[in-house]
């Protein structure tokens, strides 16, 4: 995998941000391509994992405004595209990893899934048949970059 979407809640659990910092850590680590939707919560812990571990973080912005991008977002790309930036999240990964997460996390999984892409879930919440549950960020990580 060279490029993994994070994908989750906007108003995460001290948890699910936790694990959302530890699997961009990781990803970053192993010189994966982070792609968030260049915001707060779980997208903010990921591209703050990734970054501090030297790896590249792109966000796709859901307005116009490149400097509404996390801090840590290395490429802040705005689409105006709102929520329907989803559908480029996933499309620009090669997997997905979503943590915790509501309506649009949902909506980016069902993409991801129709797209025929692995999607891991880390604390997700919800029963989706095709999600591959991961019980630690070690393990999503290592879920998201198998090759079987």
């Amino acid at each position: 995998m060279d490029v993994v979407a994070v994908v989750g809640a906007g108003a995460p659990s001290a948890e699910q941000e936790q694990d959302a910092y530890e699997v961009g850590r990781l990803l970053g680590t192993r010189g994966v391509t982070v792609v968030t939707g260049g915001l707060g919560g779980v997208m903010a812990a990921a591209s703050r994992g990734a970054s501090e571990a030297g790896g590249v973080v792109v966000g796709l912005l859901p307005g116009l405004d490149r400097a509404a991008a996390n801090p840590w977002v290395g490429v802040a790309i705005p689409t105006g595209l709102g929520e329907l930036r989803n559908g480029l999240i996933v499309r620009a990964a090669d997997a997905l990893v979503a943590v915790g997460g509501e309506y649009g996390t949902l909506s980016e999984v069902a993409f991801g899934l129709k797209a025929g892409k692995r999607v891991v879930g880390l604390r997700f919440g919800y029963d989706v048949h095709g999600v591959v549950p991961a019980a630690s960020p070690e393990e999503a990580v290592a879920l998201l970059l198998s090759r079987g």
